[in-house]
């Protein structure tokens, strides 16, 4: 076949226009740091791609349910310990009160503060983390304790027992709030029946004692969650790691090899150039000089 001086140069000009692609590609890439930019770059990374961002954003969200279910955790167990303090005051104030040498006027006193403890855990009773209401079961827009009608729901109270669940790994829900509804009428109903004089303060003593110890229960079991709350946490922390690994072994270039290559590429086209200048037939001008 003859080889003509027109076919020699589309070939260079050919070469050439596919050592700059070549040289482009992984420039590109070093620049970015990705191996692909879009998805024709290469179609199967790209898709991985997809799936492993999709998971790493799922583990983003269920971190931030697990701050959540945190928050509410650690609001609930401070509000009953903020109500174990004021049982313990109460307790105290009934110790005094039920002493022999202790006058109608103490006694007057005592009861006046005990009212103050009162109306202390009713505030409790209406803790909110945010603009919901933590102890009101799935009603977190209604007030556990009525301030209108100064009294606990009586009727229709199945939604204040109901548990706010929240979804912290693919299938797995965790309780967020504590169904408290019964553990505070109770509390009102004791400090409404010594007011009333139907229990003196010596049987308060024991009445005390054992709200007491049902608060100490019910945080017993928020510590218990508090706990699968950091299991899960941790879990989730681990699936982060993995999933950002994988996600970076699947997109990012590696740097010295694209450097390499860009450096090797670089160098072949200059060999093409100079080959291409001496293939090339001289022009007019090169015989006039």
């Amino acid at each position: 076949m003859r080889v003509t001086q027109s076919m020699l140069s589309s070939n260079m000009l050919r070469n050439l226009s596919n050592s700059y692609n070549k040289m482009g590609k992984l420039q590109n890439q070093i620049e970015t740091g990705k191996k692909v930019t879009r998805p024709s770059d290469d179609p199967v990374v790209a898709m991985k791609g997809i799936g492993y961002r999709t998971a790493l954003d799922k583990v983003e969200q269920f971190q931030r349910n697990i701050g959540e279910v945190n928050n509410w955790l650690d609001s609930s167990d401070d509000a009953f310990d903020k109500v174990g303090a004021a049982l313990q005051r109460a307790n105290e104030l009934a110790v005094k009160a039920a002493s022999d040498t202790t006058t109608d006027d103490d006694r007057k006193k005592v009861q006046s503060e005990l009212d103050q403890l009162r109306q202390h855990i009713q505030n409790i009773a209406n803790t909110k983390v945010g603009d919901k209401y933590i102890f009101s079961g799935t009603k977190t827009t209604t007030p556990l304790f009525d301030e209108k009608t100064g009294g606990y729901p009586t009727t229709n109270t199945d939604g204040f027992n109901k548990d706010v669940e929240i979804e912290v790994f693919d299938g797995i829900t965790l309780k967020s709030n504590t169904n408290a509804i019964d553990v505070f009428k109770n509390i009102d109903q004791m400090f409404q029946d010594i007011k009333d004089g139907n229990i003196d303060y010596s049987e308060a003593i024991g009445k005390i004692d054992e709200q007491m110890n049902e608060i100490l229960t019910t945080r017993a079991d928020i510590g218990a969650r508090q706990n699968r709350v950091e299991l899960m946490n941790d879990r989730l922390q681990s699936q982060e790691v993995i999933a950002t690994k994988q996600m970076s072994e699947n997109e990012d270039v590696d740097m010295e090899k694209a450097i390499t290559e860009m450096i090797t590429q670089e160098s072949i086209h200059r060999a093409a150039l100079s080959v291409g200048a001496r293939i090339i037939q001289p022009s007019l001008v090169d015989f006039l000089r």
